[in-house]
């Protein structure tokens, strides 16, 4: 958190006042006002949700609203993300080869996991390395000054306030300390991002040391993970779902997620694994799923694959949690390619395009496999000269020409 203007014998209505004055412009005056009232609301509020008075003020009076977190909330990506660059970054041999470090080291949590709960260790471990890359990467932003912010300025306020109050719970309650409680901008934090309100509601203490801890206990958080897919509806021993091959002029409008089938229709439309194997029979509903449209890998996804959607919903984040649960467990790459003469480069991939944009000369920083905003515009400069148009994409043909 932030520097702590406010001293004992200074009311939170003064030290409100004090943050007004700190932020210099009049329309940020303005704005200290108007967080100053809202606070006084919400310290009604968390009372009545039985947080104590002593908890609001001691964590409400160090907050300074953080006005980036508006900019990001209201901020339209700078492009739109093509799923094979998504997938590419996320489910790479490099996340592979630790997802099954994480699986032996943690191998006897996640069996007495998967044995409360009913879900298979590589679906927990393909959650928790999407999400925080298996607990090195947890977010940096102190969450009661993000939420804090949201709760009084921008968009979606009634959401945000929710989770606000969530967070001073968790606290209240003493199950992570203030320092500790970083994450997102949006609010979402720990080795698998719960939202704080999620954390209240199923949150589980597995190491037996009477506090949920989602930032620094592993079983905790591998169980919780769990928690949250059987309370969604998983449903034990059955696949996400599994790569299909399409016959010649199939009719695409059939696809969508939600648009479920008995596999005895998908199979009397010609429809089979890509990997040669029979469809499996039952009573199961299932959808087909074109994320780059037909003439791109293609999907018969179930109940299972929902449930991972619910926990962040979009369908490319569902199917990189089930393609890295498939490789941990030793399964292929997508058979059919990516409709795209440009493929996606691996984490690995970015550092070594990183490093040939330094080398270059471009100020981008450190070579992290993070492509930000530098690095774009470096990429930009790079593809220009090349008689490229200048999207700032991180793929394969610019790391190539590079080389």
């Amino acid at each position: 958190m932030k520097k702590n203007f406010c001293q004992k014998n200074i009311p939170f209505r003064a030290f409100a006042l004090l943050l007004g004055l700190t932020l210099a412009a009049p329309p940020a005056l303005g704005q200290g006002r108007d967080f100053a009232d809202c606070f006084n609301r919400l310290r009604g509020q968390a009372i009545q949700r039985g947080i104590s008075a002593a908890t609001f003020d001691a964590h409400a009076a160090r907050l300074e609203p953080d006005l980036s977190v508006l900019e990001l909330l209201d901020a339209q990506p700078e492009f739109k993300t093509p799923i094979w660059d998504y997938l590419a970054a996320l489910v790479d041999d490099e996340r592979v080869s630790d997802g099954r470090a994480m699986l032996e080291q943690w191998r006897d949590v996640l069996l007495r996991v998967e044995e409360q709960f009913g879900v298979d260790p590589t679906t927990v471990a393909a959650v928790w390395g999407v999400e925080s890359n298996f607990g090195r990467s947890l977010g940096q932003r102190p969450l009661l000054a993000s939420l804090g912010t949201l709760s009084c300025m921008g968009r979606r306020q009634d959401y945000f306030r929710g989770e606000f109050l969530s967070a001073l719970k968790i606290i209240d309650e003493g199950h992570i300390a203030p320092e500790r409680l970083n994450g997102s901008w949006a609010g979402a934090f720990g080795q698998t991002q719960f939202m704080p309100s999620t954390f209240l509601r199923l949150a589980v203490d597995f190491d037996g040391d009477g506090r949920r801890d989602l930032v620094d206990s592993v079983p905790d958080s591998l169980a919780s993970t769990a928690h949250f897919l059987r309370r969604g509806g998983w449903r034990s021993g059955e696949p996400w779902g599994f790569e299909v091959s399409l016959p010649s002029g199939f009719d695409a409008s059939v696809a969508g997620r939600r648009n479920k089938q008995p596999m005895s229709a998908w199979v009397a439309r010609g429809v089979k694994r890509a990997d040669g194997e029979p469809l499996p029979a039952g009573g199961s509903n299932w959808a087909l799923l074109l994320p780059a449209g037909e003439n791109g890998p293609a999907f018969l996804v179930g109940k299972n694959f929902d449930v991972i959607y619910g926990y962040n919903a979009a369908e490319s984040y569902a199917l990189a949690i089930a393609h890295l649960s498939d490789r941990l467990r030793g399964g292929e790459v997508f058979r059919t390619p990516w409709p795209t003469d440009d493929p996606g480069i691996s984490r690995a991939e970015r550092r070594e395009l990183q490093r040939l944009l330094i080398a270059r000369g471009h100020d981008i920083g450190e070579a992290d496999g993070m492509v930000g905003t530098k690095t774009r515009r470096a990429i930009a400069q790079e593809q220009q000269s090349l008689g490229y148009k200048p999207d700032g994409r991180a793929g394969l043909r610019i790391l190539e020409a590079l080389r």
